[in-house]
């Protein structure tokens, strides 16, 4: 049995990050126009408010990530994450889905496993999705998004600490599939195993440099393992 095959051999319930592992949310909807829209927001609400901060100014979730660095208690924070949660809300009607991934979800259901969502998205565009691949009964109601009070986003374990409470299960009996290193964060700070998924080379060796020792380029991998008929996987190079 590969490593990846008793990883998942071992969980009674499996997270998934939501943007890359079941879906590409801004596929047609871009994300460096959504942060456009953000920044814009932020710059008549609160001038100058992320002047100091070192931030993508691509991607939606940093900007408001910064926002919150820079002044945590401020009135537009608010604001900001609601726009965000009607963009995302927009971008999850015309996602496109990860290869693979929806077979995987069937498939780890229907072997008796929990499954859960633990996210920085929104759960109502969670949900968006979801209902429109017929997918959200798999899930129900183990939904984990970004809250809006208070806004805790992963590399915070919020949410898997969520997850854990609602699906009634400990950290050892779990695992969380993810595509970013602040998934891996997340994940090692609630004691969950972590699945590396790195759809491109760059994201693989990001993850590598980190020594997280399950990494797969391709969700086909994890539901050839979970089905027995595991390819290899993806390890950290050796020091």
């Amino acid at each position: 049995m590969t490593p990846l095959a008793a990883a998942l051999d071992s969980a009674k319930c499996v997270f998934f990050d939501f943007d890359g592992p079941i879906c590409r949310l801004f596929s047609e909807h871009p994300a460096d126009l959504v942060a456009g829209r953000l920044l814009k927001l932020l710059d008549d609400q609160a001038p100058r408010l992320l002047e100091n901060e070192d931030c993508p100014r691509h991607d939606p979730h940093r900007i408001l990530l910064a926002a919150l660095r820079a002044a945590p208690g401020h009135e537009v924070i608010r604001t900001v994450e609601q726009k965000l949660t009607q963009e995302e809300e927009t971008a999850a009607g015309s996602a496109a889905s990860t290869p693979s991934a929806h077979a995987l979800i069937e498939e780890l259901h229907g072997q008796g496993r929990t499954l859960a969502v633990t996210s920085n998205n929104s759960a109502t565009a969670i949900r968006v999705y979801l209902n429109r691949h017929g997918l959200d009964k798999y899930f129900s109601p183990h939904v984990h998004g970004r809250q809006a009070d208070p806004i805790l986003l992963k590399p915070d374990p919020d949410c898997l600490w969520r997850a854990l409470k609602s699906t009634g299960t400990e950290p050892g009996e779990c695992l969380m599939i993810g595509d970013t290193l602040p998934d891996w964060e997340a994940a090692k700070d609630a004691g969950v195993d972590f699945v590396g998924y790195a759809r491109t080379e760059p994201k693989a060796e990001a993850l590598a440099q980190k020594e997280v020792q399950l990494i797969v380029r391709s969700m086909q991998e994890v539901l050839d393992a979970i089905r027995g008929t595991a390819g290899a996987v993806v390890r950290p190079p050796d020091n």
